[in-house]
């Protein structure tokens, strides 16, 4: 991993995030460098929709390459549903399967605008991402596939459902 430049970091060590930050915008000053790859979502979805994306790849700077992938799951699917099955279980089915295919959209560049903020700025590619590949937008986290719903979120949904009735 090393000689091909990654980044690591322990997302819950808050030191961690500053060094990767300062770690990501020196990558960007070098143009020698490649390009770097990042999956803002930080976790894997079921092929419907994109989910919140975390902000700390958008605070950065430098040009963001969109690109949407959605899995075809007709002969395999990439999918991991991890409260329905094993790891053991997953990699035997992706091994066993006839071919994993995926549709790729490769979108055009698009750079932060001056009065947009890393989360604005965040969404506003994942909705380019969300609407090439036919998925809707999520405003959670994948988070919340492991962890329980904050009660501010909940209150905040509560409100929003009392509006609307």
């Amino acid at each position: 991993m090393q000689t091909c430049q990654h980044v690591l970091f322990e997302r819950s060590e808050m030191k961690d995030r500053h060094l990767v930050r300062k770690k990501i915008r020196e990558h960007i000053a070098d143009k020698a460098k490649l390009p770097i790859l990042i999956f803002p979502e930080g976790t894997c979805v079921n092929n419907t929709s994109v989910m919140m994306f975390k902000k700390g790849s958008f605070e950065v700077g430098g040009t963001i390459h969109p690109v949407a992938i959605k899995y075809d799951p007709r002969f395999g699917d990439a999918f991991w549903n991890s409260t329905k099955y094993s790891m053991m279980t997953y990699i035997f089915n992706v091994m066993t399967s006839w071919a994993i295919v995926c549709n790729v959209w490769y979108l055009p560049p698009m750079v932060k605008e001056e009065e947009e903020d890393a989360v604005h700025f965040a969404n506003r590619v994942k909705a380019v991402i969300a609407a090439r590949g036919g998925m809707s937008v999520l405003p959670w986290d994948g988070g919340l596939k492991r962890k329980k719903v904050k009660e501010s979120f909940k209150e905040e949904q509560q409100k929003k459902y009392c509006q609307i009735v």
